[in-house]
């Protein structure tokens, strides 16, 4: 009875296999296969060499004793070409002395010729469980980078464009820095960026919002506590000790207590926090991102925020844009926020009507990016027939009317005498805007294809 396959998640491992005994490396290779892994088989170590020069295995069996190329320089150059890739080496002269040689050279096991292929299957199976684990956390990295990273933060809009550049040169730093933007704008999202896209990334992002927190609660949140030190208090660590080594984000720093300030100074300036009811100190190596949605300058002359942690904290400052600074991105977001919401509440939605983007288009958004993604949740959630419109708008849009015009106010009777070649680049323009400047989409709408469309745009020089 053939041996069963064990799961494997994803696609199958890929293996080499390379030994100067053709049977033998086909005996390896069709055992390893009938339990699901992919495998190559070279005859000699020339061939093994070249196909890790030009092909990815993450698993890697070579004989150790072979002519010109042997398993050692199979090894070298896999550490070299395939740094992630697990070696095992095999031999039929095996010296305690060559073993010890291998496995400092960076092989992960040495097997004894005749193989057991039971323990062949075994030492590969942890092996492959190396390399899924490593997939996993690649997987991982590559959501966060995704959700997090620049690539997380839409929009192609010149306000967005410089800010994505800014965050480039800042991220990588150690920097303080001091996040400012309405409500709305995505501050947090920002500072997640920056932490991402840091040394850090693999270390804690913590975050606190400082708002409606007592200085004794906001205190101990931030830097612990000890038994006794206050009602209900237990030994317990801080944010500051739980970033140790990674970034703490500090939402709507403004309405941080004064009191709370001058502690948080102090650990700016010593690298050290004290719990709340102790009397001893801890190092933190803590990297500070803060927000606020109010002028910390204001603040600064009323008395309500000491000058000299506001200058610690804007060793570099940001400012967020609003929506109605980058209204250009709006059809990304909104392509954005349908594709993530409709997923998330397992709703098919096809596509948004124009009158409905355009609608999207001329609303004020006071609440900025966040009010944008929860009203095309709310679209998605009422949507019935998986095309979103204007019966699928909240309330505060009011009833659905006739589509209204364009922002630019160039509405069907502005057109009437105008030369026809005019009227033309005016409304691809506008299907441009509309879209976002998605080319794909506006030649979509228009009827044309994309082609004519680049060929109209350059004619009209349209941008």
């Amino acid at each position: 009875m053939a041996a069963s396959k064990p799961a494997q998640p994803g696609p199958p491992i890929n293996v080499l296999v390379v030994d100067d005994d053709p049977a033998h490396a086909e005996a390896v290779a069709d055992s390893l296969q009938s339990q699901g892994y992919a495998c190559k088989v070279a005859t000699s170590g020339e061939q093994g060499a070249e196909l890790i020069g030009r092909a990815t295995f993450e698993i890697i069996i070579s004989d150790l004793k072979m002519p010109k190329i042997g398993g050692l320089e199979i090894l070298a150059q896999a550490r070299n070409d395939l740094p992630d890739a697990e070696v095992i080496l095999v031999t039929g002269h095996g010296t305690i002395e060559s073993a010890v040689e291998a496995m400092q050279q960076g092989a992960s096991h040495f097997l004894l010729k005749p193989l057991d292929l039971q323990q062949l299957r075994s030492v590969v199976g942890k092996a492959a469980r190396s390399q899924h684990l490593r997939r996993a956390n690649a997987e991982l990295s590559r959501r966060l980078d995704e959700k997090f990273g620049f690539e997380g933060l839409i929009g192609n809009s010149p306000p967005m464009r410089a800010l994505t550049e800014r965050l480039r040169r800042i991220a990588p730093t150690d920097a303080t820095v001091l996040i400012e933007g309405e409500t709305g704008t995505g501050k947090e999202l920002v500072a997640q960026a920056i932490h991402q896209n840091s040394p850090r990334k693999n270390r804690h992002f913590v975050g606190l919002n400082c708002a409606a927190l007592s200085e004794h609660i906001l205190e101990g949140e931030l830097f612990g506590s000890v038994p006794g030190a206050f009602t209900d208090a237990r030994d317990r660590k801080g944010k500051f000790e739980y970033a140790d080594g990674g970034t703490l984000f500090l939402d709507e720093v403004g309405d941080m207590p004064v009191p709370t300030q001058i502690k948080l100074l102090r650990v700016l300036e010593n690298r050290e926090i004290t719990r709340v009811g102790s009397n001893e100190s801890v190092s933190v190596d803590v990297r500070i991102l803060s927000a606020t949605n109010r002028s910390l300058r204001e603040a600064v002359t009323s008395g309500e925020f000491r000058e000299d942690l506001y200058h610690r904290l804007k060793v570099i400052s940001l400012r967020l844009p609003n929506l109605a600074e980058r209204t250009q991105d709006i059809p990304l977001l909104v392509d954005h926020f349908m594709k993530i919401h409709a997923s998330r509440h397992h709703k098919k939605i096809k596509s948004m009507t124009t009158a409905a983007r355009r609608r999207l288009m001329a609303f004020p958004w006071p609440g900025n990016v966040r009010q944008l993604a929860n009203t095309v949740e709310s679209m998605v959630v009422v949507d019935y027939d998986e095309v979103l419109d204007l019966d699928d708008l909240p309330e505060e849009f009011g009833p659905p009317g006739p589509e209204q015009e364009s922002p630019t106010g160039d509405g069907l009777h502005a057109m009437v005498g105008k030369p026809l070649s005019e009227v033309e680049g005016l409304f691809i323009g506008e299907t441009l805007r509309v879209t976002g400047g998605n080319r794909e989409e506006a030649a979509s709408m228009l009827g044309i294809g994309e082609r004519t469309l680049y060929r109209k745009i350059k004619e009209y020089g349209l941008n």
